[in-house]
């Protein structure tokens, strides 16, 4: 691997979270051109698992992963946890996905319940944010998911959830 890899290699090993093509040429001092030529050239050098590890295009960037042919022997060896999400906060979560940008009121509309203590729930674990306020009396806070809520559920974008009437059979799935 030369040079110029191995820094765009270390620098993805570092971040820990998906970094965008403006961020990297930024830190690296290049074109944006030369930083998406570069993680192309790592993407084909990794694709095969020869590194153990693998790009994943994910939350408008590139972070890096365990590569797939690995994925089963780290689990046995670290046995991640899933993020635990009771059915409430899964509710008003998948409400807020597909409905965004929306007001409290609106998802207790929808649910029938109260939903402070989820919603907050949600802020604090950084999966919905308030991303505005509605025009109307009173300034109803709008929330709307976040880029780590692409990242922990592995999505590029809001585009790639599934249609809302496969949603709740994907939910009920072991």
């Amino acid at each position: 691997m030369d040079e110029r890899l191995s820094e765009l290699l270390a620098v993805f090993f570092a971040a820990g979270k998906p970094l965008a093509a403006a961020e990297l040429a930024k830190g690296l001092e290049l074109e944006e051109d030369a930083v998406i030529r570069r993680v192309q050239q790592l993407e084909k050098l990794l694709a095969d698992g020869g590194y153990g590890v693998a790009l994943e295009e994910v939350a408008g960037g590139w972070r890096l992963i365990v590569h797939p042919r690995f994925v089963d022997r780290v689990q046995k060896a670290l046995r991640p946890r899933p993020p635990r999400l009771s059915a409430a906060a899964l509710e008003v979560l998948a409400i807020v996905a597909y409905h965004q940008p929306i007001t409290r009121p609106e998802i207790e509309a929808m649910r029938g319940k109260n939903s402070d203590a989820v919603l907050e729930g949600l802020e604090e674990r950084g999966l919905v944010e308030v991303v505005g306020e509605k025009p109307v009396v009173g300034r109803p806070r709008l929330f709307g998911t976040t880029r780590k809520f692409l990242e922990v559920f592995g999505l590029g974008s809001l585009a790639e959830l599934p249609p809302l009437d496969e949603a709740p059979r994907l939910l009920l799935r072991d």
